[in-house]
């Protein structure tokens, strides 16, 4: 590619005395490096005097729209990059139009560019341009600069130079972009430009050097863009033209292959033109400028070679120039090594220029591993990242050097830490099945993360003893895996392996995703979290509440004899219980409230020694939250009408609290009654509660009657508990559907729990608290189902799309559930069935089981009274049909077929045997003879009956009635 006879194209490594390649012949050649080859010849850097360019030697002209005045022009080209308020698209393009009307006019305004970012106060004049060496005028210009402040644009502080160095490298960027097509080739711009930063490269001048080599490895990189491009369309001409030449000769246009030919040719000449102006600078600047004694200056050349073979890898990433990235790692200043590191990431990133950097890794490994103990710690980690990226390579990294990065898990230094635990992490978990990530997820010790945390366990023998670090180290990049609890819970549980690491492991993580931050010793104080952050702290403190609010009785079991064991399994209570009340106080979630409810009740065991400090805290945390309710609820309920949003929403917030506590937990000392019948009393007399407040106190109050079922004083407790009935039953006519189920769900169980089921078993003595509902509360109770379940999807217009479909459909199941059991277990009148059972074919796909199991019950309950409760059913949807057809119907009509068809189905539910079902099918029959023949008809006596085709309804009975009952009915 790039012409380098110095620079041989593979590369012999010194031995072990040897500081340099024995190819690096260039570098013992000072008078080459000014040297600028072009098309096989030798060319100066500009035009001599009689080669002036258009527009040369006029009298005072413009430049960029300003004056020039006595031969000199103000730097305008500077000062428009120094300001950054233009476009430098624009920029560029002024000057490449300037270029074009007076070449040599434009190119001294970007020779005082260069100068004039040096920070030099001198001007080149157009005078010194025509006749004088590029050396001369650097030597003149030297002359000129003041150094005594030592500070020049690149290295001045204050805003207005913050942006001057990206300004600059962009400008140069830009220009050479808008050339590539033709400028560049004029054997005039570029070769001036060359020719002045290869100069000011070698100048005894910092300011110079450091602002030319800057200049001058941002134009290479630059022309490398432009050589890659300029492959790419080769490549691409070379395919046109072997797929034109390989037509058939009748197909074949000779005149695209002459301009193939020809095109192939242009692109050739230019890439051979870019290829001598990259040697030049490469030569002339880059392989005496990485060894500068500017470490800065040494930095920018590493800086940029790593772009270029990363940019241009076929011609750039060989031997030849990766081994000044080699040489420079054992530069002395860090700066520099890390350059060379981040270089070197930016290549092995690539896994598909890995055979490119073998000769390279296997040459330079052991440095880039002895630099992870670099005492720059930026340039550690650099390291640390590189040779993670080096594990891509099989068996590069030998188990001696993964070793020596293992260890630095324990660095005190958190990013060295860091980047040794990702390190760790993909060494370790290399071997990782990628077919396990879509395998279904299976949890506890068959889950795929099962076998990382045992690797994990036998990565140290004396791990026990700096877990927290270990688990620090790794937590950003293995937090999935180190927050797997269940896992661990089940490793503990189930297999015997080391029980003493892993329940440290475990602690530790808790500890970690609890409080977010580091152990002791690494880490500069609390760091502020983000909303991110904040959000998966609360959501992992959440998480391992639930788990081991279940699993930590079990573990206390197993290694209860172990006092190391159990005293580090001691502290995950503490630590439980120390987040419990923030996460309480913080949330309102009623799965998030009854997790930590649980949590508080698993952990307030009597036979746990830490009973004592929990149950303290459970006393602390529920006293503020009832002293925080009742004081809310004495000036909500005095301003319930003018009430604020923020003033419900508190006490709806402390009410759930509470509620979500009162589950499980006995809270009958708070007299909750009193402030919660208030609380309902008021929404019945204002009818304008909110909503959820009602929904809460109802359910609170529930609570508090269950509770007070422990209790001896049975007197409170059937006062309370027929009152809150009576409310519950007033709810029922609520113009709120939610407030409407609760209130009905509730009034279910209450009545299922207070009915005579309570005094069997040998609790007579409760039979005070026996309560049976009055005739106008089963109807209220029939009722709601009626309205509320049995509707068809299309009228439940609160739930739209198939998830909130789903979601409705549950709850009436519910509902209807609730209700039936009051049915069994013989609450309500079983008659009231009826009403239920003749919704069995239409709504059968709904509710078609719930309704089928309430039938088969009452038929083990009383067979006669089921029977009864069956052909009523019947006899309502026939007085219904009747109503809506009138006496005169069509027994081919579907409204009677469908009565056909349900009293088939009714009949199938009475089994074969006959015996057993013989006097409910005969009272069945009768009922249902008297039925046919009870209504005469208006017509007169020698009209039939108005019920007569019930009889053929009747008729899907038949086959159920014994032979000798079939005379008796």
């Amino acid at each position: 590619m790039i012409a380098a006879p110095e620079l041989q194209s593979e590369f012999h490594y010194p031995q072990d005395t040897d500081t340099r390649f024995s190819s690096d012949t260039d570098f013992d050649d000072p008078d080459g490096r000014n040297v600028f080859v072009g098309k096989g010849k030798a060319k100066k850097g500009k035009k001599g005097p009689g080669e002036k360019g258009k527009g040369a030697g006029k009298g005072p002209g413009r430049m960029n729209g300003h004056h020039q005045e006595n031969g000199m022009e103000n730097v305008m080209l500077f000062e428009v990059v120094r300001l950054g308020k233009s476009a430098m698209q624009s920029v560029v393009d002024d000057w490449i139009e300037s270029y074009k009307h007076d070449r040599d006019v434009a190119l001294l305004d970007l020779i005082n560019f260069f100068i004039q970012c040096s920070g030099c106060k001198g001007v080149v004049t157009g005078e010194m341009f025509r006749n004088m060496q590029n050396s001369e005028i650097i030597r003149k210009m030297t002359e000129e600069f003041d150094e005594d402040s030592g500070d020049y644009p690149l290295t001045m502080a204050g805003p207005q130079w913050k942006k001057f160095k990206s300004s600059f490298c962009e400008f140069i960027g830009v220009l050479v972009r808008q050339c590539q097509y033709s400028i560049i080739y004029d054997e005039y711009m570029m070769d001036t430009v060359i020719s002045l930063l290869t100069g000011l490269s070698d100048s005894q001048v910092r300011a110079f050097r450091h602002t030319s080599t800057l200049a001058a490895m941002k134009l290479m990189t630059a022309l490398v863009n432009v050589a890659l491009n300029l492959s790419i369309n080769m490549d691409n001409t070379q395919r046109q033209y072997e797929a034109e030449r390989n037509k058939m000769i009748g197909k074949r246009a000779n005149d695209r292959l002459e301009l193939l030919l020809q095109k192939r040719k242009e692109l050739q000449e230019n890439q051979d033109e870019i290829e001598n102006m990259m040697n030049a600078i490469f030569k002339g600047v880059f392989v005496h400028r990485y060894r500068d004694a500017i470490a800065e200056i040494r930095a920018i050349c590493i800086e940029e070679i790593g772009v270029w073979m990363k940019m241009y890898s076929d011609a750039f990433l060989n031997d030849s120039y990766l081994k000044y990235v080699g040489w420079t790692m054992h530069d002395k200043q860090g700066e520099v090594r890390l350059k060379c590191l981040t270089a070197l990431q930016g290549l092995y990133y690539n896994r598909e220029l890995n055979a490119k950097l073998e000769l390279f890794t296997s040459r330079f490994k052991d440095r880039i591993v002895s630099m992870t103990l670099d005492k720059e710690y930026d340039v550690a980690v650099q390291a640390i990242k590189l040779l993670t990226l080096v594990l891509h390579s099989d068996e590069v990294l030998t188990a001696e050097d993964c070793e020596s990065v293992y260890h630095l898990v324990y660095s005190a230094h958190r990013p060295v830490a860091v980047a040794a635990g990702e390190f760790l992490f993909k060494k370790l978990f290399s071997h990782r099945d990628p077919e396990d990530d879509s395998m279904p997820k299976r949890r506890g010790r068959q889950s795929v993360n099962a076998n990382l945390i045992k690797t994990v366990l036998c990565f140290d023998p004396q791990l026990h003893e700096h877990a927290a670090y270990l688990v620090d180290s790794m937590w950003d990049c293995a937090a999935e895996i180190l927050k797997d609890w269940e896992c661990m819970i089940s490793l503990l549980l189930d297999e015997p392996l080391q029980e003493t690491a892993l329940i440290e492991i475990m602690l530790c993580t808790i500890r970690q995703a609890a409080e977010c931050h580091p152990p002791v010793g690494r880490g500069t104080g609390k760091r502020v979290l983000t909303a991110k952050e904040k959000k998966t702290q609360l959501d992992d403190r959440t998480r391992m509440t639930e788990i081991f609010a279940i699993a930590l009785p079990a573990l206390l079991a197993k290694y209860s004899v172990d006092a190391e064991k159990v005293t580090n399994l001691l502290q995950l209570p503490q630590l439980i219980v120390q987040q419990i009340r923030e996460i309480v106080e913080k949330h309102t979630d009623t799965d998030v409230l009854e997790a930590c409810s649980k949590t508080y009740h698993a952990l307030c065991n009597e036979e746990f020694t830490i009973f004592n400090r929990v149950d303290i805290a459970r006393s602390q945390l529920l006293d503020e939250q009832v002293d925080k309710f009742n004081r809310l609820l004495e000036d909500f309920l005095q301003e319930v009408r003018t009430v604020d949003e923020d003033d419900a929403y508190q006490v709806l917030s402390t009410l759930k609290r509470i509620t979500a506590f009162h589950n499980a937990h006995d809270l009958s000392k708070w007299d909750l009654f009193t402030s919660n019948y208030k609380l309902l009393n008021t929404g019945i007399e204002n009818g304008d509660m909110p909503e959820q407040i009602v929904i809460h106190a109802l359910q609170c109050t529930h609570y508090v009657i269950l509770w007070s079922l422990a209790k001896e004083d049975m007197l409170t407790l059937r006062k309370q508990m027929r009152a809150f009935c009576l409310m519950c039953q007033r709810y029922l006519t609520s113009v709120n559907t939610a407030v409407k189920e609760q209130a009905f769900t509730i009034l279910c169980d209450l009545l299922l729990i207070f009915s005579h089921q309570i005094i069997s078993g040998g609790r007579e003595a409760l039979e005070p608290l026996v309560y049976t509902p009055e005739a106008s509360l089963q109807s209220e109770l029939l009722n709601f189902i009626l309205d509320h379940v049995f509707i068809d999807q299309d009228e439940d217009s609160n739930s739209t799309g198939l998830s909130l479909k789903i979601e409705a459909l549950h709850k009436r199941r519910n509902l209807l559930a609730a209700y039936c059991k009051l049915i069994i277990y013989n609450v309500v009148e079983m008659n009231t069935g009826a009403d239920i059972f003749k919704q069995y074919m239409r709504y059968y796909n709904d509710y078609g089981d719930i309704i089928k199991e309430t039938m088969s019950k009452t038929r083990q309950i009383d067979k006669i009274q089921c029977a009864k409760t069956l052909i009523l059913s019947l006899q309502q949807l026939f007085n219904e049909m009747l109503s809506d057809l009138g006496p005169s119907f069509d027994r081919s009509s579907s409204a009677f077929c469908g009565i056909k068809e349900l009293a088939r189905r009714f009949s199938l539910t009475f089994g074969l045997d006959q015996l057993k079902t013989r006097e409910a099918i005969a009272m069945l029959h009768k009922d249902g003879i008297e039925f046919a023949f009870k209504e005469p008809n208006p017509q007169g006596e020698g009209h039939p009956p108005l019920n007569l085709a019930f009889l053929d309804i009747l008729s899907e009975f038949s086959s159920k009635l014994m032979r000798q009952d079939k005379r008796t009915v």
